[in-house]
């Protein structure tokens, strides 16, 4: 993919926007809505590694009331030229395709392969990948099938979006608050994920979400796993001119 002369790639995951509740959250949509603004003026690609929020849901005619400033902006960026990928993760998985037609933005729901320049990127929002975490990836396998999507259909938006609400902040499995301390460069599975992969392929970059911890990691020669922290208590982000990538914090 070919970044343009003085673009610069931005990354971002883990906004967990409607948590914990409307009230408290609009003010770090608003913090991350100037962060957007900042950043359209040189941003060649946009990368949302999922977790944008807390919970999300599409029925056939309805979607979760609320994110107005944030849909709005990532529209206009996107109508603006600038391309937008989204990765969905753990909270917003029932993603469909409502971000594709409705504001040109792809979905993807696992990890993708990037070439820019002489740089080479595995991306994704990282759960449910290295050892161990069992208990998560069969959850997963529940939720994300058909059969399941299907069910909850049938709930009233009303119902179904007040319980989903109460499992994602209430459920460690859901809201990650079990692993929110760094465990050691050994014990940290998307470390040990992306150190297996490089046996295979090489990439320059890891750069994933979910953990909700900033961590820059050697795992490699010329090899870096990152992990873009959250945008609850860090507000960080990723981005590379090409060259290097750093871990920044906006500060408003």
């Amino acid at each position: 993919m070919h970044l343009p002369h003085g673009k610069k790639i931005y990354f971002a995951s883990d906004q967990h926007f409607g948590a914990p509740t409307r009230e408290l959250s609009i003010p770090r949509e608003q913090k991350f809505v100037k962060w957007l603004d900042q950043i359209k003026e040189d941003a060649g690609v946009i990368f949302l590694l999922g977790d944008l929020f807390d919970f999300w849901f599409e029925y056939k005619t309805v979607i979760p009331k609320g994110f107005v400033r944030v849909l709005g902006k990532l529209a206009e960026i996107r109508d603006s030229g600038i391309p937008i990928y989204f990765f969905v993760g753990n909270h917003d998985l029932w993603m469909h395709d409502y971000f594709e037609k409705e504001l040109n933005i792809p979905v993807y729901h696992d990890n993708q392969e990037y070439t820019f320049g002489n740089k080479t990127f595995l991306v994704g929002h990282g759960d449910g990948k290295g050892p161990g975490d069992k208990g998560y990836k069969r959850m997963k396998k529940v939720f994300a099938s058909p059969f399941s999507k299907w069910l909850y259909r049938w709930l009233h938006p009303d119902v179904g979006v007040k319980i989903a609400q109460y499992l994602s902040v209430k459920n460690k499995l859901i809201s990650g608050e079990a692993d929110v301390k760094f465990l050691g460069e050994d014990n940290e599975w998307l470390v040990l994920y992306a150190k297996r992969k490089l046996e295979k392929k090489h990439y320059s970059y890891f750069v994933f979400g979910h953990r909700h911890l900033p961590m820059k990691i050697s795992v490699g020669e010329n090899s870096t796993y990152i992990n873009l922290g959250d945008w609850i208590g860090y507000f960080t982000y990723g981005v590379f001119d090409g060259e290097t990538f750093e871990l920044l914090e906006f500060k408003d």
